[in-house]
Order: structure tokens, then sequence, then C-alpha cells
């Protein structure tokens, strides 16, 4: 099988790529010349292009907090509460600070939730953060069951219900729609700990729209052929038997989609390496350090998302059930909504996730806000430059603005 094939490749690699890893920095007292340069460039390169299959840590210790005094508060990841498929990570500061508390929703797409490091480091300042940590599927053993869309639904859920009322949310890609759905189904019930706000980035919300490669691959291709992706985890893991849609196959996927893009990339890590940049450098081998460590996904999750989200378009056709409920998003009512989009997002096209705002008819237009980020692909919508400096002061004010409003609601009716 081809899971097994990849592992023994892997295995045989292994031993290289560690020697490579030790061989990254010149020895003492070695003259730090042109030759030594390459030797140690070509060394950091064949350690960064390997798959890793354990999440990379997040390594945020400390935070300049704004209600701080913009002092540097000391940061510390806790588990707060968590199920065998997801651990609800809380980014706790030292000094109690009052701020509105979020729930940002990690997508479960063959990466760990560490490739939201920038957009948890930018947010930590003004915000009691906390992240949906995916786990491994290829760690989870069998005994725990099978995983599918309905249960992502259910962790959103149930991670709101634990958190309580006034959290806001924040999906980032995939999840928008698991996320528009736990909300819906909350609204409708009158669930007291519903959002305040509800924040969808880069997300395939209708892909009837603007569809890119990715969403005509979907629609072209049945459903049997993406059946032949999973494969079953080898027996030396701890969910040996469990049935995967492999990580290494989502990013292999990932990539060739911008194969020069790429390419071009990592041959800048090595060039800015031998000519001495080593902070450009850095900052490309931390990106592809976050993206090379892949997770396996739980089949039953992935072939239900190919399904109701991109080929059946559910959830815009009025067609999603989730634990045999219809998902109707009218029923939202108080949660105030923002999209956000990239220009030149080549996953999730331009109005695609736009299409919540209709979806959430019930919502007056004051609660509604839609932004396009100029200059910028999917990654650029939640990491880098333009996310911390354009678009998180947008999604700063929605989340303040519901606060503010909630507080003179309550002072009206106290």
């Amino acid at each position: 099988m081809i899971y097994q094939a990849y592992q023994a490749v892997a295995d045989f690699m292994a031993p290289l790529q560690a020697a490579a890893a030790s061989c990254t920095a010149l020895p003492a007292g070695v003259p730090e010349h042109r030759l030594a340069r390459e030797i140690c460039a070509l060394y950091e390169w064949l350690a960064l292009v390997r798959l890793r299959h354990e999440r990379p840590p997040f390594g945020i210790h400390t935070v300049q907090a704004v209600q701080a005094e913009c002092q540097r508060v000391a940061v510390t990841e806790e588990v707060v509460h968590g199920t065998p498929f997801c651990s609800l990570l809380h980014f706790k500061k030292a000094v109690p600070l009052r701020q509105p508390r979020v729930l940002l929703v990690a997508p479960l797409a063959g990466h760990f939730a560490t490739l939201l490091r920038g957009t948890v480091n930018t947010m930590l300042p003004d915000h009691d953060v906390y992240v949906t940590d995916w786990h491994n599927a290829r760690d989870v053993p069998l005994s725990h069951g099978r995983f599918g869309f309905d249960d992502f639904v259910g962790h959103l859920m149930g991670f709101l219900d634990w958190l309580g009322p006034g959290t806001h949310v924040v999906a980032v890609c995939q999840p928008t729609v698991a996320t528009l759905a736990a909300v819906a189904l909350m609204a409708e019930d009158g669930h007291p700990a519903q959002p305040r706000s509800m924040t969808l980035m880069a997300g395939p919300n209708d892909t009837r729209i603007q569809p890119t490669k990715v969403n005509e691959l979907a629609v072209s291709t049945p459903l049997a052929w993406f059946e032949n992706l999973i494969d079953v985890v080898p027996l030396r893991f701890s969910g040996a038997g469990r049935r995967v849609y492999p990580g290494f196959l989502q990013v292999a996927g990932f990539m060739s989609m911008n194969l020069s893009r790429h390419v071009d990339a990592l041959t800048d890590c090595y060039q800015c390496r031998v000519q001495g940049e080593v902070v450009k450098a850095a900052a490309i081998g931390a990106f592809y350090a976050d993206y090379f460590a892949t997770m396996d996904l739980p089949a039953e999750f992935y072939l239900d998302t190919v399904s109701r989200v991109f080929q059946q378009h559910a959830l815009p056709l009025g067609m999603l059930m989730v634990f045999g409920r219809q998902v109707d998003p009218r029923a939202i009512c108080h949660t105030a909504l923002l999209t956000v989009e990239g220009e030149n997002d080549d996953i999730c096209g331009i109005g695609q996730t736009a299409a919540a705002q209709e979806l959430c008819s019930s919502l007056p237009p004051s609660l509604k806000s839609h932004y396009i980020q100029t200059g910028v692909g999917h990654y650029g919508v939640f990491a880098g430059s333009r996310w911390a400096t354009q678009v998180y002061p947008i999604v700063r004010e929605v989340i303040y603005d519901s606060e503010s409003r909630h507080e003179a609601v309550h002072v009206r009716q106290g």
C-alpha cells in the first residue's frame, strides 16, 4: 500500500536527514567563507526538505500585552479541554487581563494548528486566545471510533459550550463551513454560548462561485476516485488500522498547484543562506518547517468534506444535515459576521467566503461586514505582514465592536 511504501522511504532517508540537520552550523574555529557557507546551506536545505509527522511547537513564550502597559507578559500553553481527536489549547497570560475571548478554529487539512502561529501571535496582545489543536489521526487508536464532518461540528459546539457565553470565533480556511453550521445550530437552539462574533476567513462556503482548480477537480472527479486515496495506518503507530487520508498526499497536492513558487522559495532559502542573509533564510525555513509538518486526516472526515462541501454544495443549497438536523444559517440573528478573502487566493476564489453574508439573511446589515485584502493569496489572509497590518485591525474592530454592543445592551437592561 502507498502508506507503507512512503513510510519505508521515509525511514530510509531519516538517518541522512538527521546527519544533515546536525551539520547545519559551522564548527567553532572554521572561517566563514563562501565554500563553508555553501556546504552548511546544502545541509540545512536537506534537513528542511522533508516531511515531519509531529506537531512543531508554537514557540510563543511572551507577548506585548496592550492592557499591561505594553509590557512583555509571559505566555504558557495549556490544554484546558479536549477529546481523543482534538485539544482545546489556551495561550494563558501570566497577568490576568480583561480581554475578549476568541476561539481560533484551525483547519483539519493536512497541516497542524501551528500553521496559524502568526495568526495567534498577532491576536494575542488584544485577545484571550484558544485554538483547536487537531490531533494526527495516525496517533488516535481505533478504539476511539470514527470522526466525520458531523463530529467536527460537534467538537466546535462542545468547545463553545465549554468556553461559555461571550466567546468570539475565528475560522480559517476549510472549517468556515463547519463553524457556520455549529453557530447556526446553536442559534436555532437558543444556546447561551452562541458566539458574539464570527469571522470566516478564506473558506469554501460556496465553491460554485469563482471555482478554482481545487474546486474544479472535486466537481469533475467521482467520489470513488478520492476513496482510492484512503489508506490504512501502519502497525507501528498508535492508530494502526485506522483509515486515513495521508497528510503527505495532501501536502503533495498543495505543492503541485504552485510547484514553481515552492521551488523558487526553497531555492531562495539556500541562496540567502549562502549569501549570509540569515534572517531572510530563517523566515523561509520557519514557514516550510510548519508547511512540511503533516498530519493524517480521518477518512470519514476527508470524504465527508469532499462530498458535502465541494461536490454537493450542501450548505448554500440548504441541504446540509448535521446529526440528522438541517443547518439553516437564517437562524443566526445576533452573532456579528465578518468574512475575509484574498484577492489572489487560488484555493478559495473571491466570493466563496462572502457567500455567508447572504446565507445569514436574518442578520441586520449593521452586524455584517466583508473585506477583500488586495495583493495576497490564500495564506496571506491569515499570515504575514498584510495580515498583521491590514486584515487583523478589521478583525479586531469587529470583535471589540461586538463587545461594546453587548455591554451597551447589558447597561440598558440593567
